[in-house]
């Protein structure tokens, strides 16, 4: 069990702070305690990975509202333990058919202002139910339980959800203040804080379920419906038309979650899987593919060799990231040639081992390695705005939850959509999603606004499998932090033979030359936030590269914060970590 959960990243942390956690029967690992004692509780009554997955995460939405709530995004992943094909969820809401650029241009003059004007579709609700009923084995009033007791009964305010309350944006709305500070301030630590509306919208949809006679399936349906179609819907589109919103009962009605294949590439011995080209997931598996030319072991680990070319191999990815990445419905992603082996040592060799490049590098041309052979399409990527001078916001809203169950199916998800800034749908509990903040105004990029289409999402599930069986299911929030850091715990783990808890705690460093995907997309040319655990030595040698060091303490929150589990496919042990720069905590049997 870990030994403490630190509440203040910036805090002189212990030498030492927990071991990993090991377990023969099923384990979790979280963003929150309650949410993994949540999600334990479900795989005690009997239940699987996908329905303590979908309890977790229910409880994610209750006590780190801060960071996702329910009427946010949810991206997630399910790997069978019987070898079966991985599957994802898309998780991600759709623009509004009545949105558009131009309206951007005429009625906020070229500006994405926060909040409703941002609105898309709900799509975490959709998203967990449809998890259940596709593979899960409860209902939805059984999984839902702990969430609801949390809601109804309340929590105890700690630390983290003390300090995200005192921020600005959660007077922004009033019907979210209202909600969040009932008394008109943050209620104090160690005091219980009920959300009464949000446990009424969790009955509301039980009882649905309940008069809905039929099989398991039918009756999550129908609690799922009465947020899309249903009283719940109507009540989202009326308040959202006397706002500043596009979103109608319409946009609700017609959406639906969907069910895809994933990205997949090899990685030594290992099957690496990703949600699609509508999140930032296949760039996790385009640096492997760059990397795993090198000879990282060589390097030694956390070295300024090693460091310098993971920083500048993301540099390269994050590129062809912003030049292709988007809803491909919408985009025609050349995401067979981004994943080929030999783009892959195309792009690794304008890495310059002993220079870093000062800004984001050039796009690379992944047509060339696409079956149609289209003319090379490639061209210089948009830098996005000017760099800033000064530190800037980093968006890092978000949260992960990872299961394994006693039969190796695997959970990995990573729900997101903070309350700040957005306004609580009154007598709901909860805001709509306001991930539109991941679109562009540029009608020729990659993930622009069109109605419909979906904004190209930070959140991104992984799954790692071994001889066709989850390995290991890892992830993190962070915003353009996430792939980074889950890259580094995935190579401190596959490369450098660590275990998850050791992976995770070990010192990290983020690029970000690369526009951020949050609006208003600023670059921030050849700045790298490391952490001042990594040694002089190799930081010394960063900045005679040219990398523009930002040290954030021994310990910094803006690095990302993992959570992970392996197992071992000889003796079914599994391993988890939980990353002590948040609350987050693995727990298991």
């Amino acid at each position: 069990m870990p030994a403490f959960t630190r509440q203040n990243a910036n805090e002189n942390p212990m030498q030492t702070t927990r071991p990993p956690f090991r377990s023969r029967g099923h384990l979790i690992s979280t963003d929150h305690n309650l949410a993994t004692m949540a999600g334990l509780r479900i795989l005690e009554q009997g239940g699987n990975a996908a329905d303590a997955g979908v309890a977790a995460g229910l409880c994610l939405n209750v006590v780190v509202p801060e960071s996702a709530n329910f009427g946010g995004v949810a991206p997630i992943m399910f790997g069978p333990g019987n070898g079966k094909p991985v599957e994802t969820i898309s998780g991600l809401g759709r623009w509004p058919q009545a949105a558009s650029i131009q309206h951007f241009m005429e009625h906020h003059n070229g500006d994405m202002p926060e909040g409703l004007p941002r609105t898309v579709t709900p799509a975490a609700p959709d998203a967990w139910l449809s998890a259940l009923a596709r593979w899960g084995t409860m209902t939805f009033e059984e999984v839902v339980q702990p969430a609801l007791e949390l809601a109804r009964d309340g929590r105890p305010v700690d630390e983290r959800f003390h300090k995200a309350l005192q921020g600005p944006s959660f007077r922004t709305y009033a019907t979210t203040a209202s909600t969040f500070l009932p008394a008109g301030e943050p209620v104090p630590v160690g005091q219980l804080f009920p959300q009464p509306d949000l446990a009424n919208t969790f009955q509301r949809m039980i009882d649905a379920e309940c008069h809905q006679a039929g099989p398991r399936t039918k009756g999550i349906r129908a609690a799922r419906d009465l947020i899309y179609k249903g009283e719940i819907a109507r009540e989202i589109a009326e308040f959202h038309q006397q706002q500043d919103s596009l979103l109608t009962y319409e946009d609700l009605a017609n959406f639906t979650v969907l069910v895809e294949a994933p990205e997949t590439i090899r990685y030594r011995d290992l099957e690496v899987n990703s949600c699609g080209p509508w999140c930032q997931g296949p760039s996790l598996l385009m640096a492997l593919n760059v990397l795993e030319g090198l000879e990282l072991r060589a390097m030694g680990h956390n070295s300024g060799d090693y460091l310098h070319v993971l920083l500048e191999t993301l540099k390269l990815v994050f590129a062809d990231r912003e030049a292709y990445f988007g809803d491909p419905g919408f985009v025609n992603v050349p995401m067979q040639g981004l994943l080929h082996a030999e783009y892959a040592n195309m792009r690794r060799q304008r890495i310059d081992p002993h220079q870093a490049v000062p800004s984001m590098p050039p796009c690379g041309d992944p047509w060339l390695f696409e079956p149609d052979k289209q003319s090379a399409s490639a061209r210089e990527a948009s830098s996005g705005n000017s760099s800033a001078d000064g530190k800037l916001p980093w968006e890092s809203d978000t949260t992960y939850l990872c299961v394994v169950d006693r039969q190796g199916n695997a959970f990995s998800a990573t729900p997101s959509d903070g309350v700040g800034g957005a306004a609580v749908v009154p007598g709901l509990g909860f805001p709509i999603s306001h991930r539109g903040t991941q679109s562009w105004l540029d009608p020729d990029h990659a993930s622009s606004l069109m109605p419909g289409k979906r904004p190209r999402l930070t959140p991104n599930p992984a799954l790692a499998l071994r001889d066709g069986r989850p390995y290991m299911p890892f992830g993190c929030p962070g915003g353009d932090a996430q792939v980074q850091g889950m890259l580094q715990v995935f190579l401190n783990i596959v490369e450098f033979g660590m275990d998850p808890q050791s992976a995770i705690e070990a010192p990290r460093v983020i690029t970000h030359s690369f526009p951020n995907s949050f609006w208003p997309h600023i670059t921030r040319e050849g700045v790298v936030t490391v952490e001042t655990r990594i040694a002089e030595e190799a930081r010394s040698t960063l900045r005679d590269r040219g990398h523009l060091l930002e040290e954030d303490g021994e310990w910094s929150g803006w690095v990302s914060r993992v959570c992970a589990i392996t197992v071992d496919s000889e003796s079914g042990i599994l391993t988890g970590g939980a990353d002590p720069r948040t609350t987050a905590y693995a727990a298991g049997w």
